[in-house]
């Protein structure tokens, strides 16, 4: 049997991972632990894969983060409630999904991440036009050439690679990855931050 396939794909992750921009990771938390310091809430979305990206990263943010008197993350997935999705989507069409749900909830200052392998999710373009129209802030996890959606975002996290599996590896890496750094950020916070 050959193993070489397994070779490669290690190969070409390791590969991604390499090309990763280290600041602009660095910025990404710097500013979701802002919204995190103004009480601001962070909403994630995505399709697929990045569906379960979105409700993973969400569940990071809401309980992989937690000190212990300390305040905690006020995060959700907009993936997550199926009645919602199937209603929008039966009524106004899958690609308002999320846009729809953003109506409801989203306030200036918000902070949006927006996780698409191609950046060219419809229901993800039209969350991202509403919620920046309303002055929220848009993160995106891209992977391909980074789609419409690499021009709309305030800052994103691009990852070269053309191999959806792959591309979403890597962003499930940089959910964890920017979960356990701003935790560490709470936990070295000396401010008076009481648990609410």
């Amino acid at each position: 049997m050959d193993f070489s396939n397994i070779e490669r794909y290690i190969l070409e992750v390791r590969s991604a991972m390499e090309g990763l921009d280290t600041l602009t990771i660095q910025r990404v938390i710097e500013v979701i632990y802002n919204a995190y310091l103004n009480d601001q809430q962070v909403f994630i979305m995505g399709n697929g894969g990045s569906a379960s990206t979105a409700s993973h990263f969400a569940c990071d943010l809401g309980k992989g983060t937690i000190v212990e008197g300390k305040k905690r993350f006020r995060v959700m997935s907009l993936n997550d409630n199926m009645a919602l999705i199937t209603a929008f989507s039966n009524d106004y069409g899958y690609e308002h999904v999320f846009s729809e749900q953003l109506k409801n909830l989203v306030q200036r200052n918000d902070v949006i991440i927006a996780i698409s392998a191609t950046g060219n999710s419809m229901n993800v373009l039209r969350a991202v036009e509403y919620a920046k129209d309303r002055q929220a802030y848009v993160i995106a996890f891209l992977g391909f050439n980074g789609g419409k959606l690499k021009k709309m975002a305030n800052e994103y996290i691009h990852v070269e690679n053309y191999n959806y599996g792959q591309v979403e590896d890597i962003h499930m890496l940089l959910s964890h990855m920017i979960s356990q750094c701003l935790k560490e950020y709470i936990e070295k916070d000396s401010g008076n931050m009481g648990a609410k």
